[in-house]
Parts: C-alpha cells; sequence; structure tokens
C-alpha cells in the first residue's frame, strides 16, 4: 500500500482564470480548452472534463499566450456538479506564464 505524504507548498496560489489548453489524457485522447481556479509560477489548479490519474504527464498552454509546459498530476478531485479539478506541478515550462508578470507584491 502506498504511503501519502504531506506536501507543503512552495509559494502561494494566486486565483485567477486562466484560460488554457490541456492535451495528453490516455482513456480520452485530444485537446481540452478550459482554465484555471488559482496559478502560481511552478504549477495550477485547473478544471477539467476528464479524470486524471496522479503522476499523468499534461501538457498545457495559455491561451493567449507563448506558455506551455509539461506537467506531472498531483492530484484529482470531483468538482461539485461535474467535472474534476487538477493540481499540476510545470516540469519543464517554456514561455512566459502569466504569474511571471505580475509584480513581487502579488506573490504576498
Amino acid at each position: 500500500m502506498a504511503r501519502a505524504f504531506a506536501v507543503q507548498r512552495m509559494e502561494k496560489r494566486i486565483p485567477m482564470e486562466v484560460a488554457v489548453q490541456l492535451s495528453g489524457n490516455r482513456q480520452t485522447p485530444g485537446v481540452e480548452m478550459t482554465f484555471t481556479e488559482d496559478v502560481s509560477s511552478r504549477g495550477a489548479r485547473v478544471v477539467t472534463v476528464r479524470r486524471w490519474q496522479p503522476n499523468d504527464r499534461v501538457v498545457i498552454a495559455s491561451l493567449p499566450g507563448d506558455f506551455r509546459a509539461t506537467a506531472r498530476v498531483a492530484y484529482c478531485q470531483p468538482r461539485r456538479g461535474e467535472g474534476f479539478a487538477i493540481g499540476l506541478e510545470f516540469l519543464e515550462p517554456a514561455g512566459r506564464w502569466v504569474v511571471n508578470a505580475l509584480p513581487a507584491q502579488e506573490y504576498r
């Protein structure tokens, strides 16, 4: 049986809706257009209609924008109503993510 360990977040997430596209789901191939619930420079919580497994690899891209990353699914939780929320950890980010443009005081 696998053990669950509490992982402390290195930085706070900022509540922000950013349009993104997701791809890489093995059970339901294709591209999904969706949005984030909160973001940081290292990851995001994203709304999705697909069920993802922890440690799945996802490709996320901002719309519009030049940000693109391979990410690891940290968790997948059912949402009230329908769909899921997934926590993503960016592994190989490229381009400018939305929080990179925020002034330093926005991170507090």
